[in-house]
C-alpha cells in the first residue's frame, strides 16, 4: 500500500534533502548540462576553423587566468585611475576658471543696480552658484574621463572577464559575480552602481551588492582622495613621479575598499541576508571592434549628463546652507566655526577634527564640495573658496595652521572612502529597493564602519605613540 504525498511534504523533503548536497551542487548541475550541450554540438555541427575564435581563446588564457587575471585587472584599474587623477586636475581648474568668472560677473551686475541687498547677492552667488559651480568643475572632468574608458573596457568585452575573474571571491563571501560590475560602475558614480545592480536577478544578492556599493569611492571622493595623496604621500616627489605616487595611494585606498566589499557582503549573507549564493553562469563574449559613437553617447550623455544633473539638484541647497553658516556671526567667529568648535572633541577623538566633520555633514548632498568647505572654515572665508593654490601652501595651512599630523590624514582617506552615501545614492537606493529600510540600512553600515575603522586607528596610534 503506497501513501501519496501532498505538495508540503514534498516541499519540505526536497528542504532536508538540501541540506545534505554539497556547496557546488548547483555549479556541477549547470556545469554537466555545457558539458552535455557540448558533446551533442559537436556531434551535430560541423565547423571550419576560426582564427577570430582561436585568437580569442588566447588572450582569454591570459585575462582569465588565475596567475596573470587578477593583476591585469589590477594595472588596467591603476592605468585608469591615473588618467583620471593627471588628466581632471587640469579641465578641473580650466572649468572652474570660466565658472567663477561668470560668478564675478553676476554678482558685480548684482550690486552694480544699487538696490539689491547685500545678503541676496551673496545667497545666490556666493553660495548657490558657487556650490553648483564647484561640483560641476570637480565632478564633470573625473566622469567625463572615468566613463568613457570604462565604457570602452564594456564595448571591447573585457568586463564579463572582470566578473569571471572575481566571481569565486564573491562566492565565498555569498554574493553573486555580477556584483563585481555593478562595483565597477560605482568607481564613476555609487548611484548608477545601485543602478547597475538590476542586472542581478536574486533580490538577496542584489540587496548585498547595493549595501556594500558605496564602499567602493565613486568620483565625488576622489578629490579628497587625490588631494591627500598629492600633499601627503606625494609630497617629496614632483613631475610625473609625483603623479604615479598619488594614485599609487589612490588606488591603495581602492583596494581597501573592495576589501571591506568582500566583508561586508559576506556579514551580510550570514546576518540579515541569509541564503544560498546563486549558480552565476557566464557566457564570455568575443572581444568586438569598440563602437566610438556608442561609447561617447553612452558615457557622456546616459551616465556623466544624468549623474551630474542629480548631483547638481543637491549641490545648490548645499551650497546655500554653507553660505549661511559662514555669514551668521555669533561673537567673533561664524556658525560655521561654532559648529565645527562643538564638534571637535568628538573629531578628535576618530583622529580627524570638528572642521572635517562639518564638512562631511554639509557635504551629505555632494561630496564634491568636502574639499572647498574645509578650506572655507579653516580660512574664514565667508564663501566657498579654492584655498592655497600649491600642495606646499596647502600643506602648511593644514599641518601648521590647524593642526593636522599624518594621522589626520590617513583616518581622512579612510572616512572618505567608508563614510555614508551621499543624497543622490540614498534616494537611489530607496527608489531601488522601494523601503526606508534598506536606505537607512546602508547608510549605518557604511557611517557605522567608518567610525570604528577610524576609532580603531586612532586609539592604535595613540596606545603605540605614534602621536
Amino acid at each position: 500500500m503506497t501513501t501519496e504525498m501532498n505538495p508540503n511534504d514534498i516541499l519540505a523533503k526536497a528542504e532536508s534533502l538540501r541540506n545534505s548536497l554539497s556547496s557546488g551542487f548547483r555549479d556541477e548541475i549547470v556545469k554537466s548540462l555545457y558539458t552535455e550541450a557540448e558533446y551533442i554540438a559537436k556531434r551535430a555541427v560541423k565547423t571550419t576553423d576560426n582564427k577570430r575564435y582561436d585568437f580569442d581563446q588566447k588572450i582569454d588564457r591570459l585575462v582569465t587566468s588565475p596567475i596573470t587575471g587578477l593583476p591585469i585587472m589590477l594595472i588596467l584599474l591603476a592605468l585608469i585611475i591615473w588618467l583620471t587623477v593627471s588628466g581632471a586636475n587640469v579641465a578641473s581648474d580650466a572649468i572652474a576658471n570660466i565658472l567663477f568668472g561668470i560668478g564675478d560677473i553676476g554678482r558685480n551686475f548684482f550690486n552694480s543696480l544699487g538696490f539689491i541687498p547685500w545678503w541676496i547677492t551673496g545667497f545666490i552667488w556666493d553660495g548657490v552658484y558657487l556650490g553648483l559651480a564647484w561640483v560641476i568643475s570637480v565632478m564633470l572632468p573625473p566622469m567625463a574621463i572615468f566613463f568613457p574608458a570604462f565604457t570602452f573596457l564594456e564595448d571591447l568585452g573585457y568586463l564579463p572577464r572582470v566578473a569571471f575573474n572575481l566571481d569565486w571571491m564573491f562566492k565565498k563571501t555569498g554574493a553573486h559575480g555580477k556584483q563585481s560590475l555593478t562595483m565597477a560602475m560605482g568607481f564613476g558614480c555609487n548611484a548608477a552602481g545601485v543602478i547597475a545592480t538590476r542586472v542581478i536577478d536574486s533580490p538577496r544578492e542584489r540587496l548585498i551588492a547595493i549595501l556594500t556599493n558605496n564602499f567602493v569611492p565613486c568620483n565625488g571622493r576622489f578629490p579628497t582622495l587625490i588631494m591627500l595623496g598629492t600633499v601627503f604621500v606625494a609630497a617629496g616627489f614632483s613631475g610625473f613621479t609625483s603623479s604615479v605616487i598619488a594614485a599609487g595611494s589612490v588606488v591603495g585606498v581602492v583596494l581597501i575598499g573592495v576589501a571591506f566589499t568582500f566583508l561586508m557582503s559576506w556579514i551580510l549573507s550570514r546576518t540579515v541576508l541569509k541564503g544560498e549564493a546563486s549558480a552565476f553562469t557566464l557566457e564570455l563574449p568575443p572581444y568586438r571592434k569598440p563602437n566610438f559613437g556608442r561609447i561617447l553617447y553612452t558615457s557622456l550623455i546616459d551616465r556623466t549628463i544624468f549623474v551630474l544633473w542629480r548631483a547638481m539638484q543637491t549641490a545648490a541647497p548645499a551650497g546655500a546652507l554653507i553660505w549661511i553658516l559662514a555669514n551668521i556671526h555669533t561673537g567673533d567667529s561664524n556658525l560655521a566655526r561654532v559648529i565645527a568648535d562643538w564638534l571637535n572633541p568628538f573629531g578628535l577623538l576618530l583622529g580627524l577634527d570638528g572642521v572635517i566633520l562639518l564638512a562631511y555633514i554639509i557635504a551629505i548632498p555632494a561630496n564634491e564640495i568636502v574639499v572647498p568647505t574645509m578650506m572655507m572654515v579653516y580660512m574664514g572665508a565667508g564663501m566657498m573658496i579654492d584655498g592655497p593654490s600649491s600642495s606646499t601652501a596647502i600643506y602648511d595651512l593644514l599641518v601648521h595652521g590647524n593642526g593636522w599630523t599624518m594621522l589626520t590624514a590617513v583616518n581622512l582617506m579612510l572616512f572618505a572612502l567608508l563614510h555614508n552615501p551621499c543624497a543622490t545614492t540614498i534616494m537611489t537606493i530607496y527608489k531601488e529597493t522601494k523601503s526606508l529600510k534598506w536606505a537607512t540600512l546602508s547608510v549605518v553600515i557604511t557611517l557605522g564602519t567608518a567610525i570604528l575603522v577610524t576609532l580603531f586607528t586612532a586609539s592604535t596610534a595613540r596606545l603605540l605613540g605614534w602621536v
